[in-house]
């Protein structure tokens, strides 16, 4: 029993130093996340895009940025609606609900977008206050359209942690409720991934998706955002484009021949 404890004992210091190197690891990704959504903002696009979130929306632990979730989510977009892409990841590293609220919500408030996700809260609960918490997302929720779609927090399966998260996540969904805003279940997908989840789709720093992780959460916005896409931006058919272009041109004929009465 005494060797069972010290073989425990010692892969835990091993898991540990192996997280402690992986976060070092991946902190000097934070910079090149950064720079890479600040040009990707840059690019043109008929649609805007705008992502409020934290290092997961930054894609920290992907092999690159475009694998984080915004990143598919930019093309999905792209794909069901046929137009282009401009995307605003507004999202900071370490952000909270009161630092979103701080640094987030005021470059918000100065745009029109097209679509918004939100993926915020899971640095809170290493200092779990629901009192803050419930008081930052309803300052979020308060600036978001409508049409804005938020994520409940991800599973983090420890049970200790996964209690404050069940708390979180009420708060969350009854505040979201009250603004008639669409959350979907990014804790429950995540959980139902079980054991192979935990041991395939995490970074080195075993908190932080890898790009298996990032398509998992990916797949919890995807359904929301597709009802979505097809009802506000309906992409038209090959026959529906010729019609419209009869039409319109059938229209300049008309217009062209009433000018020419009326001269």
């Amino acid at each position: 029993m005494l060797a069972a404890a010290a073989a425990g004992a010692v892969l835990v210091r091993r898991l540990r130093d192996d997280m402690t190197a992986g976060a070092a690891i991946l902190n000097e990704s934070l910079p090149v996340n950064s720079k890479f959504w600040r040009d990707r903002a840059k690019m043109p696009g008929e649609l805007l895009y705008v992502a409020i979130g934290d290092s997961a929306a930054q894609g920290i632990g992907a092999s690159a940025p475009e694998h984080s979730y915004v990143g598919i989510l930019a093309r999905d977009i792209q794909r069901l609606t046929g137009h282009s892409v401009r995307v605003r990841n507004l999202s900071i590293s370490g952000s909270t609900v009161a630092t979103a609220v701080a640094d987030q919500l005021p470059r918000l408030l100065k745009l029109k977008p097209d679509v918004v996700t939100v993926a915020i809260g899971a640095n809170n609960i290493a200092n779990w206050n629901p009192a803050e918490f419930e008081s930052g997302v309803r300052e979020i929720f308060d600036a978001l359209p409508q049409t804005a779609i938020v994520a409940d927090l991800p599973c983090f399966y420890l049970p200790r942690n996964e209690r404050k998260v069940a708390v979180a996540n009420s708060i969350l969904r009854r505040v979201a409720a009250e603004h008639n805003l669409t959350v979907v279940p990014l804790h429950e997908t995540m959980k139902r991934q079980g054991i192979l989840g935990i041991l395939t789709q995490f970074a080195p720093d075993r908190f932080h998706p890898n790009n298996r992780g990032y398509r998992v959460w990916a797949s919890a916005f995807q359904p929301a955002l597709a009802a979505q896409l097809a009802e506000r931006f309906p992409v038209q058919t090959a026959g529906e484009q010729m019609n419209a272009r009869a039409d319109a041109a059938s229209a300049d004929t008309t217009e062209t021949e009433s000018a020419g009465v009326r001269s």
